[in-house]
């Protein structure tokens, strides 16, 4: 098994993400979003790992971590897309890999981009044209961000700590999507490295 150059340490942020195998559709309906889901609120609970942001698409998925515990945040998608994989493979009759290998981990180092790669990771639905409203997409935690679910897999703390009016985060990511407010110079090594 090669060796994954990220360390992960309690107290830190980290940008996981990868994609189906050859750009293929990893979630195929709502119940594969849901089951994932599911899995991640038990791995992050059974590592004590908060969620900050995530987002679900059709071939490729996005979450910022935060690692509280003593156990590397790097188990969470290890566990929940191996358990994923297996239950995807079964029901669709389909077998092997389903990912380009393993997920891609950025560690966070600069508190200046966590709140851009917040919005970066909650505008994908609309940047990949599968809604034009944010709030069209429910696979993602930006509802529980502007106040309009009361889902757990985000960390409110975190949410109020920088966005206590919900409002001027919506107005935060809809900057970024209108290309009023570009992401900030040198986030690009924390973004998509395919």
């Amino acid at each position: 098994m090669p060796y994954r150059r990220i360390q992960f340490a309690q107290g830190q942020y980290y940008h996981i993400y990868n994609r189906g195998s050859g750009r293929q559709a990893i979630f195929r309906e709502n119940d594969n979003y849901v089951f994932a889901l599911r899995l991640v609120k038990k791995y992050t609970s059974t590592f004590n790992v908060s969620v900050m942001a995530y987002c679900l698409m059709p071939n490729h998925y996005h979450f910022l971590l935060r690692q509280d515990g003593m156990e590397s945040a790097g188990l969470v998608p290890q566990r929940v897309f191996n358990s994923y994989t297996k239950a995807f493979n079964k029901r669709y009759g389909s077998s092997g890999t389903l990912f380009e290998g393993r997920y891609k981990g950025i560690h966070v180092d600069k508190d200046i981009y966590l709140l851009h790669l917040c919005r970066y990771i909650h505008a994908n639905p609309v940047k990949h044209g599968l809604v034009s409203r944010l709030e069209e997409w429910p696979y993602s935690n930006y509802h529980e961000w502007i106040g309009t679910r009361n889902g757990t897999l985000v960390d409110q703390a975190f949410v109020q700590e920088h966005f206590p009016a919900t409002q001027t985060y919506s107005q935060f990511v809809l900057d970024y999507l209108a290309g009023l407010d570009e992401l900030p110079e040198g986030i690009e090594p924390y973004l998509l490295e395919w």
